[in-house]
């Protein structure tokens, strides 16, 4: 069983930066592809960004594009979520996850990630 930490979240002012972490237990993320998604209440959960294991592409939903970066370590089993230029429309319980056998079809989908996060706060408000 794998469970993913995620750390990283706060309350900042619109424009700032954020990093988030994931760190898995109980197996290694460098075959398993990874992603981001955000909640907010009453909402479903929506995509935000994800990376492949096996060719390292990188695909990011429209509204994060350009400000987002996913990116993983795998030396360091970890994962991340690089925000910069925050709105307050980014407010959201941001949560890590990770699965293996995603095809490209199901990379933007919830539920074809085996594994999740906790989830941690990110609160952007003037």
């Amino acid at each position: 069983q794998v469970q993913l930490i995620e750390s990283g979240g706060g309350t900042v002012q619109p424009g700032d930066s954020l990093r988030l972490s994931c760190v898995p237990s109980g197996r290694t993320i460098s075959r398993l592809t990874v992603g981001w998604f955000r909640q907010v209440p009453g909402k479903e959960r929506e995509f935000v960004a994800t990376r492949k294991w096996n060719d390292a592409s990188t695909h990011y939903a429209d509204s994060v594009k350009g400000r987002f970066t996913i990116s993983r370590d795998n030396a360091r089993n970890t994962m991340y979520l690089q925000m910069a230029n925050l709105q307050p429309e980014d407010t959201a319980v941001y949560y890590c996850a990770a699965g293996s056998g995603l095809i490209t079809s199901s990379l933007r989908v919830a539920a074809a990630y085996n594994y999740w996060g906790q989830g941690t706060q990110v609160t952007v408000s003037a």
